[in-house]
């Protein structure tokens, strides 16, 4: 077995197998099992949405993995982000009509926290559950924060749950804000600023 000191963070081309490390770590999200309510919703639409939200990472070498895909976080460099028209079409065809308020106006209110000034973006991370409280989180966060206190730009990321939301803080990131509307779970907008 690894210990977090042992692992080495490498760029990953493999999206499928990143796809589903993401599966695994998000089936049980708060905020993603708000928006994709029933397994068939969340194992049909998650992978397509993963694509839409953070797939630029893949193009642009800024998808990372740790343990052979035990680990893995899509990062968004300055000028990269989601393809949002793709995101919202997915939304439409995968929240019930009654909640598509509700999960329209949340994703309003990420965008007026998301920065306009050049940053780098963590759209995703997460670990497969059986390697979960090892560390890979951790080392992944280390590696992209290296780069972007290289790049003196900034880390931006939403936290999905008060476990990660303490992960993000004990690396340097600020709560910025709630995110939160209607019945959903609250999300919290965080900002790390370049050493």
């Amino acid at each position: 077995m690894s210990t977090a000191q042992e692992l080495s963070v490498t760029a990953t081309l493999d999206q499928g197998r990143a796809i589903a490390t993401l599966a695994m770590a998000f089936s049980n999200d708060p905020i993603t099992r708000w928006v994709l309510r029933d397994a068939d919703t969340y194992l049909n639409f998650w992978p397509p949405l993963v694509q839409v939200f953070a797939g630029s990472a893949f193009d642009h070498g800024t998808a990372d993995s740790v343990a052979n895909h035990g680990g893995v976080a899509l990062w968004l460099g300055p000028g990269v982000g989601p393809d949002e028209e793709a995101m919202r079409a997915l939304m439409r065809d995968a929240v019930a009509p009654g909640d598509q308020d509700d999960v329209f106006g949340f994703m309003a209110q990420m965008d007026e926290f998301h920065p306009t000034y050049p940053h780098w973006y963590l759209p995703l991370i997460g670990v497969d559950l059986p390697y979960q409280g090892r560390g890979y989180g951790s080392v992944l966060l280390v590696h992209a924060l290296r780069r972007c206190d290289h790049d003196q730009l900034p880390a931006y990321l939403e936290a999905t749950n008060p476990r990660n939301k303490r992960l993000y803080e004990r690396h340097g990131f600020e709560e910025l804000g709630v995110i939160q509307i209607g019945g959903s779970p609250p999300m919290w907008p965080m900002l790390h600023k370049p050493a």
